[in-house]
């Protein structure tokens, strides 16, 4: 493969890494910015926000750029906004530097499968996609932990240093290795990509997506301060936790596929999502002890992570029927639907944990896992026979 797409995978290393590291660390950061855990909490909402609202506008702004020094400039954009976050002086400067991770993070996974696949000739495009796209994966099962124990040793600005060091070397590589010029066909206008919500299949696909995986995140967003004072485990026992759901995350991801395949979009969601919300009402009775705690963590995380490549292969098959000229702009939608759910999953976590505290997350998990199922149940029907039952 080339040098390029390994730039592009440690890229896409770089970017998991930062989005989800905090999750480990949201207690200490309380601690040291003087501010409450859902204030902390903030920092995941408002990052996952600003990839589902800012990455579309800008990729339709920057349509028209060169591929190479846009992604280029993402990545030195990328590095600067943990630059940030790692000598932020306080609350409100560090969650600025979020923010600007996090647009540059939604823009970059904007076109970074185009560049993956134009690296490469027509028959191993899948490969390249798959081998970018590893590295999201690696970053759930290693980086974050690690970033977590990291943070939880060396104080929470360490990985976000470390961060900005994989950007330097993702900026070098992405210089070195990615060819002057890099064909592509300018994304669709902004009004005409807002257009693919007006088509029903695809809208319920977005909100099973909003609410099946990002309901997860009222919980996970809080694992942390769940997992030390529930639970009763170390903030060794917390990276530990973390590198388990990484792994489960692969499986899902995996089984996910499979699912999908071999049964269609809507029973397996069924499946999935049925799977999940019972995994979720489990915790209500493993929380408290440690072993049945993490067995239940590693069900949670492949049912929860099964759900993404089988609303993804939905969406392209619907949008390949009914809007062939916009299916990456319906795959786009599909990642700012993940964020958005992930967002306000998070934000609404925050604010039970004010207000009620950390055991009342799993019912607002458990309900925003059922509207994903009504969803799946009632508004996706097979049309066209694109879309078994």
């Amino acid at each position: 493969m080339p040098l390029g797409l390994f730039a592009l995978t440690v890229s896409a290393f770089a970017i998991g890494t930062t989005e989800f590291v905090i999750v480990g660390l949201i207690p200490e950061m309380a601690v040291d910015l003087d501010v409450s855990i859902p204030t902390a909490g903030l920092l995941v909402s408002l990052y996952a926000f600003a990839i589902a609202i800012g990455a579309p506008i800008v990729t339709a702004l920057t349509g028209g750029l060169p591929r190479r020094a846009l992604a280029i400039g993402l990545m030195g954009l990328f590095t600067l906004g943990n630059l940030i976050a790692a000598v932020a002086p306080g609350y409100a400067v560090l969650m600025a530097g979020r923010v600007v991770t996090g647009i540059s993070h939604g823009v970059f996974f904007s076109i970074g499968a185009t560049i993956a696949t134009s690296l490469v000739d027509r028959s191993r495009a899948g490969q390249a996609v798959a081998l970018m796209f590893a590295g999201l994966t690696v970053a759930m099962v290693v980086g974050v932990p690690f970033g977590a124990f990291v943070g939880q040793h060396f104080g929470w600005r360490a990985p976000f240093l470390a961060v900005a060091g994989l950007g330097l070397i993702s900026v070098a590589g992405l210089f070195l290795w990615l060819p002057g010029t890099i064909p592509h066909n300018p994304p669709t206008g902004l009004h005409s990509q807002l257009a693919l919500l007006a088509r029903p299949q695809l809208l319920a696909m977005y909100l099973v997506t909003v609410f099946g995986f990002g309901g997860s995140f009222v919980v996970f967003t809080y694992l942390s301060p769940l997992l030390t004072d529930v639970t009763g485990v170390s903030t060794g026992g917390v990276s530990l936790a973390l590198m388990l759901f990484g792994v489960a995350t692969v499986i899902g991801n995996l089984l996910g596929g499979k699912l999908g395949d071999r049964i269609g979009t809507r029973k397996a969601l069924k499946v999935v999502i049925t799977g999940l919300a019972l995994s979720q009402a489990a915790l209500l009775l493993t929380a408290s002890h440690p072993l049945a705690m993490f067995a239940n963590l590693v069900t949670w995380g492949i049912f929860a992570f099964a759900i993404s490549p089988i609303v993804q292969s939905g969406v392209v098959a619907v949008a390949t029927a009914e809007a062939p000229d916009a299916i990456d702009a319906a795959s786009g939608f599909n990642i700012a639907a993940f964020s958005l759910g992930v967002s306000g999953a998070s934000f609404a976590g925050g604010l039970i944990v004010a207000g009620v505290g950390l055991m009342a997350t799993p019912w607002a998990a458990v309900a925003s896992t059922l509207i994903a199922l009504a969803i799946a149940q009632w508004g996706l029907r097979p049309h066209h026979g694109y879309m078994s039952v």
